[in-house]
């Protein structure tokens, strides 16, 4: 979420003032966490839950545009908080060098590769969710090399991939539809094989997460994890950013739908939902049932892949980043109200693991109104679960797990 990871911090990263966020639950390290940055990867877990067991957003009123904010920008959310978690690893404020260095890069790696395991693992049990974990696990793995960069350089670096890659995919994806490449592709990959799927071919251009849009969130979120985010102008200027991407995003997709010529039609023909009026934000404009019009790169639904969407996602991951850890920082009261929230960020992984399991289990999937106290309960118990865990324990149980399966990394010299 990583989908996530431990949020656990090393001892390299300097504690929180005394005037900062509430001191970790007891049995949970006092020192070197970023409470805010828990609380934010809770809201992303309870948004995957919304998407996932919650009431369709088409039930309208305030329920249903609350329901579709979270679609697809939670897991935006998530994949920025992914990359805040790799920096982690491999050493914030500074990168680690040197054999410790080296140790971190295999922790990140082996995490990457368990995490594509666990993803192939729960899209086996066939639910309709849409597992992001295998596509987190490979963007690990993708943009681990620049680990050592600074805040400017991840954040140029992001930007231009949101730029310019999802343009990238169109052309992919198109060769892909028109072409036979892939099947060959496809042939020969053995995780293609392994999983019943289309291998790396689905999680680098068809899959719902693909590796070529998704990347720059995690980026993204190594530069905010490279910031002093102790600092509150620091804090102010990432929520500035934010809220400016957010506007240039959906602001822009919505000008450009409305000035091309018949582009909503195009769109609204090319898509099995209704009207296109809402592409410029939503998801209710629908799937793509054939081929892929160039008018599509115009939307910033969430899960369009397209750059658009990308600024927008991206600009409201920040914005809720930059507001919980100050929160964290500046309103300890809510804090406390708050801190069963955080708690799910603590054990996030295992949050998001067991809700699919228990959507497997349960058979939770419902779109009506109906879904509401289901999806009440997900998040009850969560933070239940949560808050007990991490009274007696450092990490979650997946997260335990996931960290004694790097431990092999440090053999490395």
């Amino acid at each position: 979420m990583t989908g996530n990871a431990s949020s656990a911090v090393p001892p390299t990263v300097k504690p929180a003032p005394a005037t900062g966020p509430p001191a970790a639950p007891s049995g949970a390290p006092s020192t070197g966490r970023l409470i805010g940055i828990d609380l934010a990867r809770g809201l992303a877990v309870f948004g995957m839950y919304a998407s996932h067991v919650g009431p369709d957003p088409s039930v309208g009123g305030p329920v249903g545009f609350l329901l579709e904010s979270a679609r697809g920008r939670s897991s935006a959310l998530f994949a920025v908080l992914a990359g805040f978690t790799l920096v982690v690893i491999t050493g914030r404020p500074s990168p680690r060098t040197g054999r410790d260095g080296r140790q971190a890069a295999g922790r990140v790696v082996i995490r990457g590769v368990v995490l594509i395991a666990l993803g192939f693992a729960l899209t086996a049990l066939d639910t309709s969710i849409d597992v992001i974990l295998s596509f987190y696990g490979l963007i690990f793995l993708v943009v681990l090399p620049l680990y050592r960069l600074r805040a400017t350089t991840l954040a140029v670096i992001a930007a231009a991939g949101a730029l310019v890659l999802p343009q990238v995919l169109y052309v992919v994806q198109q060769s892909i539809y028109d072409g036979t490449w892939s099947d060959r592709v496809i042939a020969w990959d053995p995780l293609a094989r392994i999983g019943d799927s289309d291998g790396f071919t689905g999680l680098l251009f068809t899959g719902e997460y693909p590796v070529l849009t998704w990347a720059p969130f995690m980026i993204a979120g190594m530069a905010v994890a490279r910031l002093d985010l102790t600092d509150a102008k620091v804090r102010a200027r990432l929520a500035l950013t934010g809220g400016a991407l957010a506007v240039v995003g959906y602001g822009g997709s919505w000008l450009a739908l409305s000035l091309v010529p018949q582009a909503r039609t195009v769109i609204a023909d090319a898509t099995d939902g209704g009207s296109a009026s809402s592409a410029w934000w939503s998801d209710t404009v629908g799937d793509l049932t054939d081929s892929t019009p160039p008018q599509w790169l115009l939307v910033a639904a969430p899960h369009s892949q397209t750059t658009f969407s990308l600024l927008g996602n991206a600009g409201v991951a920040l914005v809720v980043v930059a507001a919980c850890v100050t929160a964290a920082y500046r309103t300890p009261r809510v804090m406390r109200m708050l801190r069963p929230a955080a708690a799910v960020g603590m054990v996030a992984l295992s949050a998001y693991v067991l809700h699919i399991v228990a959507v497997r289990v349960l058979g939770t999937e419902d779109g009506s109104m109906s879904a509401l106290p289901v999806l009440s309960g997900y998040i009850a118990g969560a933070m239940v679960f949560a808050m007990v865990w991490t009274r007696h324990f450092r990490r979650g149980p997946l997260e335990y797990l996931l960290h004694t399966a790097t431990r092999p990394a440090r053999h490395i010299r």
